[in-house]
């Protein structure tokens, strides 16, 4: 096992430690037994701060150990069949296919997740590419205002760019060193951590980037066109 090997494991292992404590799993450690409970996490978990000085766990929200599947319509699971457009307000708009999309300097970042129905989803492991490198690689304009993530069904959802450049803003394909299954978005989605979920599209077919808004799906539907989960932003 190589060293990067061993950093990946101990993040896994850490990573399942955070989940079975967040179950109330019964953990053996230094020879004796004690219990976590999941209130006892959740209350801690109410006051521990972001690095941005925000709490963990935004209002109204609690923990759950995995991806709740929330429906929609699905595309192809199948790798073979993904094609990512990059197009709009920028000057080299291109279409890249799953090969050639895992080429790309790929990043793991630890992020947590908070879905507009009250559960939020604490420190999965995501894999992917940067929206920022895509948008980089495309020459993005600057009268580039707004991205809109495209998926399958016509089915849209929209950011500003300032957020679809944040760093923590994926397309990523793996959670926990695992391909996500269908109902979750495979083969990749968009990530979007600091919005609700409903932001980070499933299914994920394009990135359009455009100069005046366009709300997507569920904006178009009442709910609101920003989504800040610590403002409770849920509906518009």
């Amino acid at each position: 096992m190589t060293t990067n090997d061993k950093g990946y494991q101990r993040k896994l292992e850490r990573r399942e430690f955070i989940r079975k404590a967040g179950a109330g799993t019964l953990i053996v450690a230094m020879g004796g037994m004690y219990r976590l409970a999941g209130e006892t996490l959740n209350q801690k978990l109410q006051t521990e701060l972001r690095s941005d000085g925000k709490k963990r766990l935004p209002p109204g929200q609690r923990m759950v150990e995995s991806l709740r599947h929330m429906g929609g319509f699905p595309g192809s699971a199948s790798t073979k069949d993904f094609r990512l457009k990059v197009y709009g307000e920028v000057e080299n708009p291109f279409t890249i296919n799953y090969e050639d999309l895992m080429k790309m300097e790929q990043v793991e970042q630890a992020s947590d997740v908070h879905c507009v129905t009250g559960w939020s989803m604490l420190g999965g492991l995501w894999s992917g590419v940067q929206v920022k490198h895509l948008a980089q690689q495309a020459g993005l304009k600057k009268t580039a205002n707004f991205a809109i993530f495209e998926s399958h069904h016509d089915f849209t959802a929209n950011i500003t760019v300032k957020e679809a450049l944040k760093p923590n803003v994926l397309v990523t394909n793996k959670l926990n060193g695992l391909p996500f299954k269908q109902p979750n978005g495979a083969p990749v989605r968009s990530l979007v951590p600091d919005l609700y979920f409903w932001k980070s599209a499933k299914w994920l077919t394009g990135i359009h980037f455009v100069k005046r808004d366009i709300p997507g799906f569920w904006e178009t539907r009442g709910f609101h066109n920003i989504g800040d989960p610590w403002k409770e932003q849920r509906y518009g």
